[in-house]
C-alpha cells in the first residue's frame, strides 16, 4: 500500500485547493470531512457552456468542454480527452474532461424534475418496485466509492490501423476515476425480493435509440455481492451527474467495461437469461479473430454466444509521458528521465507490477506504482452524502500511477519505450495485438518510439485519436510495413517483404450498378431537411432518408452531413460492413461543377455576373480559395506565405487569438491535409494575408511535416484552401477576453511560446502593444534552440522598447551562443514563478511544442494555477 506521504508528491498534483460545488436541492450533502484529508479531493471543475457546434443537435442544452476529442464527428457525443491533460488531472478527473460513449442523444432532465424521476424494478421478484430517486436518496444508506471507468474500446484506433473494425478509433485516454455517491443496488434488489432462479439483473435507460432503449445486464451474484461495490450513482465528484453522464441516475459498475454501466438508468429486470437487448448482443463484444466484419454481418449467430460477450476489463497499461512528439535535448537534458503512466485491471483486480524495456523485451525494468486508491482504505466518515468505508474491501476499482526513471544516455541508444502491466492474477499484457471485429480490449505493449534528431529525441506514440494524424504505427504502415509481423511494422535484416495487403483493400463497392443519374446542385440543396437529408461521398449522392430511423449513432449524424460533402470523416470512421452497405442509398453522381463547389467554396457570382465583394474573407462553414503570391525565406527552416484574399478591400476576418483551417491536396496522394494556423500579418489587413510557417523537412530518421512541406512545394499562384474562425480564445481589448463564448477580465497575461507557436502569442501582444489605452501587463516566455529559431523578433524587441512599462521580454535558448546575454536552457515552471506572480488576475497563454505545452501546463497547476487561467492554443 502507498503511503499518504507518497500521495503527497508534488509531481503527481493530486491535492485540489477547494472542493467542487454542490447541488442544493439534497437534504443530507454535507461531507463531514476531518480537519486532515489525506485522501484525494476532485480537483475543481470549471464552467462549460452549450457548445456552437452542438447546437444544432439534439443536445443543444448540454454544456461541455471544447479539449475533448471527438471521436465520431458532430453527433452523436463520443470524446476522450487530450492524455497529457487526463494524466495531468491526477487520479480524480474532473467531470467536464471525463470520456463520453453516448450512442444517440442526450435525455433531457429539468433541475426540478430530478427528485421525481422514476425507475422500475421488475421481472422474477415479488415485490416489483417504482422508485423516485428521492426515494432513494431518503429510503436507503447512501455510499461513496472511488471509481475508474474504462470504455471497451480504449485505444482501439491501433486495431483499426491494422484493419478497420466496426467501431471508432479511441485513443488511449477511454478512461477517466470519479467519487460515485449512491445507494448498493443489492439494497433495491434485495427489497424487491428476487426468485431463487434468478441469474442476471437487465437495466435499461431512458436513451431512445434506432434499436430501442440502451440496455446490458450483469450476474446477479455480483450485484448482491457487497465486494463487487455495483451502485446505483446519483452524484459524481459531489455534484449531480451531468447529462453527458446519465443525470440524474446511472448505474456504476467497477471493474467491468462502461457499457455495462447503463446511463439514464430507468427499469432493473430480474431475469433468468442475459439482457435481450439488441445492444447488449451487438455490442461489447470481442469475437474470435477470424470472424471478419462480412461474416458477423451475414451470421447473427456469432453475436448470441455470451462466451464472447465482454465484462470485466483487461490488464492494461499507457504511457503518458514521454508525451507524444515530446521532444528531449541529450546535450542539455537531467542524467534521466522519468517516464510516466497508468494501468489497470478489472474484476477488482490489483495491478502488482508494471515493467518497462528499453530492448524491445529482451530485458524488463520494474516500475514504482503509487495506489491513490489505497488512501482511502484508511478512513471512515461520509463523504458527499455518502457513507465513505473501504477500510474492509480488498478489491482495486481504480487505476494506478506507475513511474521510472531512465538514464537519458540509454534512451539516446535505444528504438523504443515498451511498457506492460501484471495484476494479481498473473493475468499478463500480451506482445502482440488480438484483433477483432469491434475493435474492443485493446491491450499489447504500450510501444513508444524513440527517434534521434540531431541533438534531441523525439518520442512518437501508437496512434493519435479518432481523425487526428500522427504515431509510429500510422508512419510505419505508410512505409509499407507489416503491422502483424511481430516486429511492430518494422523490417527485420533481410526482410524484403512488402506489406500484407488490408483486407479492407479489396475496395469495397459503394455505388449501385445501373445508376446514371446525375444530380444538380441546386437539388443537393433541395435535400438539406431533416425528412430527406442527402449527402455526397466521393462525388457520389447518398439519400439517408431510409436509414434515419437504424443508424446506429441516430438520425442527426445524418442530418447533419446533408448537402455537405462528408468523404473524409466517413471514409475515416465507418467499417467495411457499413461501407457495403451504401450502394441501397446511391442516387447518383453529382455534376461535376458541384462537387468542384463542394470541394472548393461557394461562388460569390451574382445573378448579373457581377462578383460579390464580401466584406471579409473567411466562412465557418464553407472552405475558400486564397492564392499564394510570395514566399519570403527567414531562415532555412522558416518561411512567410502571402495570400491574395478575393478583393483589395477585404480582410480575412479573423478575431485576435483565433485561427484558421488550411487545406492543402497532397502532390503524391491527393489526400486532403488540414491544419491550423494563425496568421502574423494585422487582422485589418485588407487585400492579403501573412502566415509565418515552420517547415519540418524529411531526414533519414524521420518523416517531416505533410502540410509544412506540400506548402513549402507550393508554386507561387497556386491556391489554398482556408475556413475559420475557429478557436475558443479571443482577445476584445482592454484585458478583456471571451473563452468558449464566456467574457472575463484580466490584468496581465503570462505568455509562453516557444519556435512557431509565437503566432497566436504575437497577434494578442500586438493587439495589447498597439493601443495605448490597454494597460494589460505581458511577460513573454520565448523559447527556441537556436537565435536564428527565434521567429518575428526585430518585432517583438520593437513592442518590448517602445513599451517597456507593460511587456517584459524573455528570451531562453537551449543551444546558446558564447556571446548570448539571454537566459539558458528550457522554459521551465521555476522561471516562470520567478518573473510572474499568481494573483488570480492573470492569465497564461502557452503555444509551442506539445511537450513544453504539457510540461509548462503541469508546473503551473502544481504551483497552483487554476484551469480557468492556463490556456493552451
Amino acid at each position: 500500500m502507498a503511503r499518504k506521504d507518497d500521495y503527497r508528491s508534488k509531481e503527481l498534483g493530486f491535492i485540489p485547493k477547494q472542493l467542487p460545488p454542490t447541488p442544493p436541492d439534497s437534504e443530507d450533502n454535507a461531507s463531514d470531512l476531518n480537519d486532515d484529508v489525506n485522501f484525494p479531493l476532485p480537483p475543481p471543475s470549471i464552467e462549460t457552456q452549450v457548445l456552437d457546434i452542438d447546437k444544432k443537435t439534439p443536445d443543444n442544452h448540454v454544456p461541455r468542454d471544447s479539449r475533448l476529442i471527438r471521436l465520431t464527428g458532430v453527433h452523436p457525443f463520443n470524446v476522450e480527452p487530450p492524455l497529457s491533460d487526463l494524466f495531468n488531472q491526477g487520479f480524480l478527473t474532473p467531470p467536464e474532461l471525463w470520456y463520453v460513449r453516448n450512442h444517440g442523444a442526450v435525455p433531457e432532465v429539468r433541475d426540478e424534475d430530478i427528485p421525481d424521476w422514476e425507475f422500475s424494478v421488475e421481472g422474477m421478484v415479488e415485490n416489483p418496485l417504482t422508485l423516485t430517486l428521492k426515494q432513494l436518496m431518503s429510503e436507503y444508506e447512501q455510499v461513496t466509492y472511488p471509481i475508474t471507468m474504462v470504455c471497451a474500446g480504449n485505444r482501439r484506433k491501433e486495431q483499426n490501423l491494422v484493419r478497420k473494425s466496426k467501431g471508432f478509433s479511441w485513443g488511449a485516454a477511454g478512461l477517466s476515476t470519479a467519487l460515485f455517491t449512491g445507494v448498493a443496488m443489492s439494497e433495491v434488489i434485495r427489497r424487491a425480493r428476487p426468485s431463487r432462479r434468478a441469474k442476471y439483473v437487465c437495466m435499461e435507460g431512458a436513451d431512445k435509440l434506432p434499436n430501442g432503449f440502451y440496455g446490458t445486464s450483469v450476474k446477479m451474484n455480483w450485484v448482491m455481492d457487497p465486494n463487487r461495490g455495483i451502485t446505483l450513482s446519483y452524484k459524481m465528484n459531489g455534484e449531480m451527474l451531468r447529462p453527458d453522464h446519465g443525470k440524474p441516475l446511472r448505474a456504476v459498475v467497477p471493474g467491468q467495461i462502461g457499457g455495462r454501466s447503463v446511463k439514464w438508468l430507468k427499469k432493473l429486470i430480474v431475469t433468468e437469461e442475459p439482457s435481450s437487448n439488441w445492444y447488449h448482443i451487438y455490442d461489447n463484444r470481442v469475437l474470435p479473430t477470424m470472424v471478419s466484419p462480412e461474416e458477423s454481418s451475414k451470421d447473427p449467430n456469432w453475436w448470441q454466444d455470451d462466451r464472447y460477450a465482454i465484462y470485466d476489463l483487461s490488464v492494461n497499461s499507457a504511457m503518458a509521458y514521454p508525451a507524444h512528439n515530446e521532444q528531449l535535448s541529450i546535450t542539455n537534458a537531467e542524467d534521466s528521465y522519468r517516464a510516466q503512466g497508468y494501468a489497470y485491471s478489472g474484476g477488482g483486480r490489483r495491478i502488482t507490477r508494471v515493467e518497462l524495456s528499453l530492448d524491445q523485451g529482451r530485458s524488463w525494468r520494474l516500475a514504482k506504482l503509487q495506489y491513490p486508491e489505497d488512501l482511502y482504505r484508511d478512513t471512515e466518515q461520509r463523504l458527499f452524502g455518502g457513507r465513505l468505508d473501504l477500510t474492509w474491501r480488498e478489491a482495486c476499482f481504480c487505476w494506478c500511477f506507475w513511474s521510472l526513471e531512465l538514464p537519458t544516455s540509454q534512451l539516446a541508444g535505444a528504438k523504443d519505450i515498451l511498457v506492460r502491466a501484471m495484476d494479481e492474477s498473473m493475468n499478463l499484457q500480451p506482445r502482440d495485438m488480438y484483433w477483432s471485429v469491434l475493435g474492443m480490449m485493446n491491450n499489447p505493449w504500450f510501444r513508444v518510439t524513440i527517434s534521434r534528431e540531431g541533438d534531441s529525441l523525439r518520442f512518437e506514440h501508437p496512434t493519435q485519436p479518432a481523425l487526428l494524424s500522427g504515431g509510429w504505427m500510422e508512419r510505419a504502415k505508410k512505409a509499407g510495413g507489416d503491422l502483424t509481423n511481430g516486429f511492430w511494422g518494422e523490417r527485420m535484416d533481410g526482410d524484403e517483404s512488402t506489406a500484407l495487403d488490408e483486407e479492407p483493400a479489396a475496395d469495397v463497392k459503394m455505388i449501385k450498378d445501373g445508376v446514371d443519374r446525375v444530380v444538380t446542385l441546386k437539388e443537393l440543396r433541395q435535400h438539406e431537411s431533416e425528412e430527406q437529408p442527402w449527402f455526397v461521398l466521393n462525388g457520389e449522392v447518398y439519400d439517408g432518408t431510409g436509414f434515419l430511423k437504424d443508424h446506429p449513432g441516430g438520425a442527426q449524424s445524418i442530418i447533419s452531413a446533408a448537402c455537405q460533402d462528408a468523404s473524409d470523416e466517413f471514409m475515416a470512421i465507418h467499417s467495411e460492413t457499413a461501407k457495403a452497405m451504401m450502394p441501397q442509398y446511391h442516387i447518383g453522381r453529382l455534376e461535376e461543377s458541384a462537387i468542384k463547389i463542394l470541394r472548393d467554396g461557394e461562388d460569390d457570382t451574382q445573378a448579373n455576373g457581377a462578383v460579390e465583394k464580401r466584406p471579409t474573407f473567411l466562412n465557418p462553414r464553407s472552405w475558400k480559395k486564397a492564392v499564394l503570391t510570395q514566399k519570403r525565406t527567414i531562415s532555412s527552416d522558416t518561411r512567410i506565405f502571402t495570400y491574395k484574399l478575393e478583393h483589395e478591400d477585404q480582410t480575412i476576418g479573423l478575431p485576435v487569438g483565433q485561427h484558421l483551417m488550411v487545406r492543402i491536396r497532397d502532390p503524391a496522394t491527393g489526400e486532403a491535409i488540414i491544419r491550423s494556423y494563425t496568421p502574423i500579418s494585422e487582422t485589418s489587413k485588407k487585400g492579403h494575408m501573412e502566415m509565418l510557417v515552420k517547415i519540418y523537412f524529411d531526414t533519414k530518421e524521420v518523416r517531416g511535416g505533410k502540410m509544412t512541406q506540400a506548402m513549402d512545394a507550393l508554386p507561387i499562384g497556386q491556391t489554398v484552401d482556408l475556413k475559420g474562425p475557429i478557436g475558443k480564445f479571443e482577445y476584445l481589448g482592454g484585458g478583456q477576453c471571451a473563452i468558449n463564448g464566456v467574457i472575463r477580465q484580466v490584468k496581465s497575461f503570462c505568455m509562453i511560446c516557444g519556435g512557431s507557436g509565437i503566432t497566436p502569442i504575437f497577434q494578442v501582444l500586438r493587439a495589447v502593444m498597439q493601443d495605448p489605452n490597454d494597460l494589460t501587463r505581458c511577460v513573454v516566455f520565448n523559447g527556441n534552440r537556436l537565435v536564428e529559431d527565434i521567429l518575428c523578433r526585430e518585432e517583438l524587441d520593437a513592442f518590448s522598447t517602445a513599451n517597456a512599462a507593460k511587456c517584459k521580454l524573455l528570451y531562453s535558448l537551449t543551444k546558446a551562443p558564447e556571446h548570448w546575454t539571454g537566459l539558458r536552457g528550457r522554459l521551465s515552471g521555476e522561471l516562470i514563478k520567478e518573473h510572474v506572480e499568481n494573483d488570480g488576475e492573470t492569465m497564461a497563454l502557452i503555444c509551442g511544442p506539445e511537450s513544453m505545452e504539457v510540461s509548462i501546463h503541469a508546473a503551473l497547476v502544481q504551483q497552483g494555477w487554476k484551469e480557468d487561467d492556463i490556456l493552451r492554443f
